[in-house]
This record gives C-alpha cells, sequence and structure tokens, in this order.
C-alpha cells in the first residue's frame, strides 16, 4: 500500500496500524478500515480500540469486549 507523506490520503483509517490509508483501500477493505468524517469533529463517530495491541477493533468487538477495549469520540 502507498501511503503519501505528511498529509492524509483519505479519510479513512487502517484498523490495524491506525494510520491514514487512501479512499481506494479503505472503499476495498471495509474490515480493516475506519472510515472518519471531515467535519467539525473530525470523526464518523464512536470507535473502538484494543487497550492490549492499541489497534481499532470492530464496534461488535468493542461492545463484547469492555474490559479489553476503549470507546473512543
Amino acid at each position: 500500500m502507498k501511503m503519501s507523506k505528511g498529509k492524509a490520503s483519505g479519510p479513512y483509517r487502517s484498523a490495524i496500524s491506525g494510520r491514514y490509508v487512501t479512499t481506494a483501500h479503505g472503499k476495498a477493505s471495509p474490515g480493516t478500515t475506519v472510515h472518519e468524517s471531515r467535519g467539525k469533529s473530525g470523526s464518523s463517530g464512536d470507535h473502538y480500540r484494543s487497550a492490549i495491541s492499541g489497534r481499532y477493533v470492530t464496534t461488535d468487538h468493542g461492545k463484547r469486549s469492555p474490559n479489553t477495549t476503549v470507546k473512543e469520540k
């Protein structure tokens, strides 16, 4: 995957690395990316991050594992 330096390349963030990825990659990998809006708050809603690995996890996983995930707004 090619990443641009300095600027975010799209409104998608990798759930694995936490880095921004291109829009094309985000749309092609919906299971491993989080879509973030560029609106006022800069977020498309709540996200969950593993407290163990620091990686983004799915909402379902976050809700099932409240002791090992952190809910981010």
